[in-house]
């Protein structure tokens, strides 16, 4: 069952943690998200709203519950889910899924670059946030979207996972913090 507007109206780092285990959900893809980064507008060097808005960054000003799709190093696309208060430029980066449905069809796309070939291990298959992308089929079209009434969306699962932190991961400015939210011993994060 896909989650409404009252679920992403919560506080960012809450968001982040509330989205593990949750499933995403794109046509016959479906995955369960086991990895977040929050990114905050205040004090947080990280966040690509923390020196304002910008048109590349204008979705992560709001609503809460929509898309922020950007790319990273010219090819890597990057899928947000924006929070917080509108106006405050706040977003949660979904950095891994485990794989639960689609997943001959989420390998094909990942097997056409030859630097991801190692797809055949069901754990490095969206074990990144360029990976996933990918293997969704993600990309900035899917940029500025709303989860409420999109064919991208995210489920509600049965489960509660037991949540770990840590600080992110692969950031210049602001890595000193810990905002990184994982589920417990999944073999399907990006880093352990």
């Amino acid at each position: 069952m896909p989650l409404g507007k009252q679920f992403y109206n919560q506080p960012t780092i809450d968001l982040a943690q509330a989205l593990l285990g949750k499933y995403l959900v794109y046509g016959d893809l479906r995955g369960t998200i086991v990895e977040t980064e929050a990114y905050l507008f205040y004090n947080d060097p990280g966040c690509h709203a923390s020196r304002g808005m910008t048109p590349r960054n204008a979705p992560m000003f709001g609503p809460a519950g929509n898309t922020y799709v950007y790319l990273i190093y010219g090819m890597y696309h990057c899928l947000n889910i924006v929070s917080g208060k509108t106006g405050e430029g706040e977003a949660v980066l979904i950095r891994a899924i485990e794989p639960v449905s689609g997943i001959e069809a989420m390998r094909k796309r990942r097997s056409t670059t030859r630097r991801w070939r190692s797809t055949d291990r069901l754990e490095n298959l969206c074990n990144g946030p360029g990976k996933l992308c990918q293997a969704f089929g993600i990309t900035k079209k899917h940029n500025n979207l709303s989860l409420l009434t999109g064919d991208l969306r995210i489920h509600t699962s049965r489960e509660k996972p037991e949540i770990a932190s840590s600080t992110r991961i692969g950031l210049s400015a602001g890595q000193e913090l810990e905002l990184r939210f994982f589920i417990k011993d999944s073999k399907f994060v990006s880093k352990k």
